[in-house]
């Protein structure tokens, strides 16, 4: 194929963005992913640090439900979690759920089990010296978790976050089975209806679609490699 055809068969897949309102729709559906993630990382990182000082408690009981519950979130495959969430709450009980807070919630739950092991991890890391030196000045069990452990504890559990949360972004794209238009969705929307006219239109709309996950994740990505090397000096 000479290159002039290779030119205008590319040009023709990314003129569909500029057909009508499908490159507006596009961000509209790239924002849909944004909120489910940003609400489904705000509550991870408030429960997910209460779950993981929970998850270091000496109760043998408490801290093997803990691993349990840690081990189920990892084991069992977002997608599966989101169809249990999603139909099997509605037929087992007869609740109305959408696909946003069906979504939310697996999220949520996944985020909040992955948190938890981090602020276990971070609690477990602190040298038992730290604790010493608090209890030798004459602070109280209470005063030294608060003000000389948990600063320290996110100090180190920031750029593991952050990493988190990319992580979380980019399966946000399986809540399309779910039903919920968002940017994946509406991408195949705007491939299906210009099948005929522009059969090239994938290439256009799925490179546009890769672009916007990286301009949303490579700054998070930057920020955990220059947090991480800045603790570590």
């Amino acid at each position: 194929m000479d290159n002039p055809e290779i030119l205008t068969a590319v040009t023709t897949a990314f003129s569909v963005l500029f057909k009508g309102k499908n490159f507006v729709r596009l961000l509209g559906g790239l924002g849909v992913t944004i909120w489910i993630a940003a609400v489904s990382v705000f509550l991870s990182i408030f429960l997910g640090f209460l779950f993981g000082i929970v998850m270091n408690v000496k109760n043998r009981a408490i801290r093997w439900l803990c691993h349990f519950y840690l081990e189920f979130m990892r084991i069992m495959p977002q997608m599966v979690l989101l169809f249990l969430a999603y139909f099997g709450i509605t037929h087992a009980f007869g609740i109305s759920i959408s696909g946003e807070a069906a979504s939310v919630l697996v999220f949520t739950l996944w985020g909040t089990a992955e948190m938890g092991d981090l602020v276990r991890g971070a609690l477990q890391s602190i040298p038992k010296h730290q604790y010493e030196s608090g209890r030798a000045i004459g602070l109280t069990e209470k005063q030294i978790f608060f003000y000389i452990i948990i600063p320290q504890t996110v100090k180190r559990l920031v750029p593991l976050s952050m990493n988190l949360i990319t992580r979380m972004i980019k399966t946000t794209s399986l809540v399309v089975f779910v039903g919920v238009i968002e940017v994946v969705k509406i991408g195949q929307q705007i491939i299906e209806s210009n099948r005929l006219t522009i059969p090239t239109a994938s290439i256009a709309v799925y490179g546009v679609i890769f672009f916007m996950y990286f301009i949303v994740c490579w700054p998070l990505s930057l920020a955990a490699d220059r947090i991480e090397k800045r603790n570590k000096n």
